[in-house]
């Protein structure tokens, strides 16, 4: 399976002490060189920084070849570019978690999931426990309505 990722669900799954979650559920992860610059960025959080300084085997960091698209003006470097590649290496799936972002993906024909999804798909498999991975993710900058957390806890508690 091909995956690619935005920053956002491995900021925060780093946040929440979670991110080897994502080599268990999908093996590798392939990011373009935007979102490796995002998360390695002096804005990034520390540990989201610190993680950068050795880089999984498990993740990939691969150039966009089409480095112009229109939609580069409408979302951030790392999901524009993290869009782009999902749709030149024809990926299973792209990870992303901001709304216009989804939106736009969804339109290009790319299947998406996010954060709450990964957590879903973790749950399941019996990986995490839930409500204390809900309620990391709850004490970060992370947004999701509260009917959509109690939607997902409902599901498996």
């Amino acid at each position: 399976m091909i995956i690619v990722s935005d920053t956002s669900p491995i900021n925060y799954l780093i946040l929440i002490d979670q991110i080897d979650l994502l080599p268990q559920l999908f093996e590798q992860i392939i990011i373009p060189q935007a979102v490796y610059n995002e998360l390695s960025d002096s804005l990034a959080p520390l540990p989201v920084q610190s993680w950068t300084v050795d880089t999984p085997s498990w993740l990939k960091i691969q150039p966009v070849s089409q480095p112009t698209d229109e939609i580069k003006n409408l979302l951030d470097p790392g999901e524009s570019e993290a869009i782009i590649l999902a749709q030149e290496l024809n990926a299973d799936l792209l990870l992303l978690d901001d709304m216009k972002a989804r939106r736009i993906a969804k339109e290009r024909g790319l299947v998406i999931t996010g954060i709450l999804g990964i957590l879903d798909q973790a749950t399941s498999m019996k990986l995490i426990n839930l409500p204390n991975a809900v309620q990391s993710l709850k004490n970060t900058s992370f947004w999701a309505s509260d009917s959509l957390f109690q939607k997902l806890l409902d599901k498996h508690c």
